[in-house]
């Protein structure tokens, strides 16, 4: 079952996105008068297609990508060089063949003003991304926005706390929180909104286990609220829920399920006592005591040396990770208005392209390790575990896939988009375009280039499923 989950989960998510994708291409294509001669999802050989028009639509057996050929696109230059469609003249030099360009036809894209031409060169990135926001919010208005269930404090971070709320500090590991001012309190969101509506001004606090009252005065600053919630730590159990394929955590016999209660000496108590253990000690090795299945056991485990943003300062710090998540937090679900879930959607697609575009960003300055790229393997992994967790969680999954799928596409390489919408900038500013041979020869590099991170992305696959 499991198997057949991940097929069929990876094979939806790759032929929706890749749909969703080219079909913005299609649509701003035949928006503009450009001829669209082929709209295929997945590449060759074809598994089925038909015409209609002057458009054949075709199935690819490959589920890796798709494309839309359009009347007169550089990718066919057979049929927009001399010689090679039959069409212009050749012109002898020495012991080479100088070739012309034909002109453009009315419906070749060449032929568009590059306004059109950046238009349909984004439109495919742009309906991803409209995709995105259209699930997240569908998901917000039919499940209702997700809050955490849990309403203990697991840590308060006093250097995040704005000048009047420091006397959150006063509250311990494990309190419960009761009441944030007028909001009493069941859950986290409970405690989010209750920060971040209540009147400028004093604002009591009152928890439990044990009992205590703190008075604060919240500020009308926006941020500064922000600021209390971000130095308040939600609970989180000290378990393992997700092992990082080839991670340090795998490779010291970690496994889900895990309860850790003693990391290097240190007592945990919850997940962010854990965190802050393993960030100390960068390629330093250490034990972890753990419960399983009932047993005690000890694990040796040295921590990756990682670089990343400092919280706090700003700064780029060398940190220890293992490579695991905590265990899935228990969800509630409040009833939200249309106009909160397009509000909730918009703020889950910012927040999530954020998210990829510092993966991103780290990526190349090295903050992250090449090993972190996945192929259609993990794809496929990650697809199928969001399916049997249910509907609403493989949907934020399409979404949150599609926003990656959009991004990676604005990449300044040749043959992706960003490459494309690369050649329109440079024509633009020089006032003609490159030559068909220059966009070719950098095509052809692009192509080695996205083979090079594909194989990349697989060997890394590999050597996880064998555990190096």
């Amino acid at each position: 079952m499991g198997d057949r989950m991940t097929l069929l989960a990876t094979i939806v998510v790759l032929g929706v996105l890749i749909f969703v994708h080219e079909l913005g291409h299609f649509m701003a294509a035949k928006s503009v008068g450009i001829d669209v001669q082929r709209f295929s999802i997945g590449l060759p050989p074809t598994m089925v297609g038909f015409r209609r028009g002057e458009t054949e639509y075709v199935i690819g057996w490959l589920p890796f990508g798709g494309y839309v050929k359009m009347g007169g696109m550089d990718d066919e230059v057979m049929e927009r060089i001399e010689g090679g469609a039959g069409e212009g003249a050749e012109e002898e030099a020495g012991e080479g063949v100088v070739t012309q360009p034909r002109e453009p036809k009315p419906g070749d894209f060449d032929g568009k003003p590059i306004w059109a031409r950046t238009l349909v060169i984004s439109a495919g990135v742009i309906m991803n991304m409209l995709f995105a926001y259209v699930v997240y919010t569908g998901v917000n208005a039919a499940w209702g926005r997700p809050e955490l269930a849990e309403n203990r404090v697991a840590q308060v971070l006093p250097e995040l706390l704005p000048p009047g709320a420091e006397a959150l500090a006063q509250l311990t590991s494990g309190t419960r929180l009761i009441s944030v001012g007028d909001r009493q309190v069941s859950h986290w969101g409970d405690v989010q909104d209750g920060f971040l509506e209540a009147p400028a001004g004093p604002l009591t606090i009152v928890a439990d286990e044990p009992r205590t009252v703190v008075e604060i005065d919240i500020a009308s600053d926006p941020q500064e609220r922000i600021q209390v919630l971000q130095g308040l730590l939600y609970w989180i159990d000290a378990e393992v829920g997700f092992l990082n394929p080839g991670s340090p955590a795998e490779r010291s016999g970690l496994e889900v399920g895990d309860r850790i209660s003693v990391a290097d000496g240190v007592a945990i108590s919850n997940w962010w006592d854990l965190v802050d253990v393993i960030e100390d000690r960068p390629d330093i090795p250490m034990e972890l005591t753990l419960e399983r299945e009932g047993q005690s056991l000890t694990l040796s485990v040295t921590p990756e040396a990682t670089a990343e943003d400092d919280p706090v300062t700003g700064e780029t710090v060398i940190v220890g990770k293992l490579g695991i998540l905590g265990p899935i937090e228990e969800l509630v679900y409040s009833d939200v208005s249309l106009a909160q879930a397009l509000q909730l959607g918009y703020a889950e697609t910012v927040g999530v392209s954020r998210q990829i575009l510092g993966f991103v960003r780290d990526l190349f300055t090295g903050g992250v390790p090449l090993r972190s790229l996945g192929s259609i393997v993990t794809i496929g992994s990650v697809a199928g575990q969001a399916a049997e967790s249910g509907l609403e969680t493989f949907l934020r999954f399409m979404a949150f896939f599609s926003i990656n799928l959009a991004i990676l596409n604005l990449l300044p390489i040749p043959v992706l988009d960003g490459g494309h919408l690369v050649f329109l900038g440079i024509e633009a500013v020089r006032g003609k375009a490159l030559s068909v041979e220059t966009r070719m020869r950098w095509s052809q590099v692009g192509v080695v280039v996205v083979l090079g991170i594909m194989l990349l992305a697989f060997s890394n696959d590999i050597l996880r499923l064998f555990g190096l």
